[in-house]
C-alpha cells in the first residue's frame, strides 16, 4: 500500500519559483510511474510531469516544459516538483500520484496542495 502527502504549495508572484514535495510511504515498485497532476478551477485534471523509475524517462506537459522539473530520491520516499518562472496559468491544486504501469489496482493519490500565482 502507498500513501502520499503533498506539501509546499503557496502564494507566489509570477516569475517566481516554488518546490512542491510529496512524502511517500509504502512500497513503490519499479513498475510504478510517479507523477504530478494539477487541477485548476473550471479545468479538468491534467498530467503535469511523470517519471519512470526503471528507465529514467520523463514526461512534461508542453506548457510547463523547460520550466518545471520532476525528481525523486533513490529510497522512493520523496518526490518533488521544482517550478520556475511561474505563470498565473499555473494556479491550481497540485497532486502527486503513484500508478502502476501493469496493475490497474495500484493507483494512489495525495490530497493536493494549493499553488496560487499572482499577476
Amino acid at each position: 500500500q502507498v500513501q502520499l502527502v503533498e506539501s509546499g504549495g503557496a502564494l507566489v508572484q509570477a516569475g517566481g519559483s516554488l518546490r512542491l514535495s510529496c512524502t511517500i510511504s509504502g512500497n513503490v515498485l519499479d513498475t510504478d510511474a510517479l507523477s504530478w497532476y494539477r487541477q485548476a478551477p473550471s479545468h479538468e485534471r491534467e498530467l503535469v510531469a511523470r517519471m519512470y523509475w526503471h528507465g529514467g524517462d520523463t514526461y512534461y506537459l508542453d506548457s510547463v516544459k523547460d520550466r518545471f522539473a520532476i525528481s525523486r530520491n533513490n529510497a522512493k520516499t520523496m518526490m518533488w516538483l521544482q517550478m520556475n518562472v511561474l505563470k498565473h496559468e499555473d494556479t491550481a491544486v497540485y497532486y502527486c500520484n503513484v500508478r502502476s504501469l501493469i496493475d490497474s489496482r495500484r493507483d494512489f493519490w495525495g490530497q493536493g496542495t494549493q499553488v496560487t500565482v499572482s499577476s
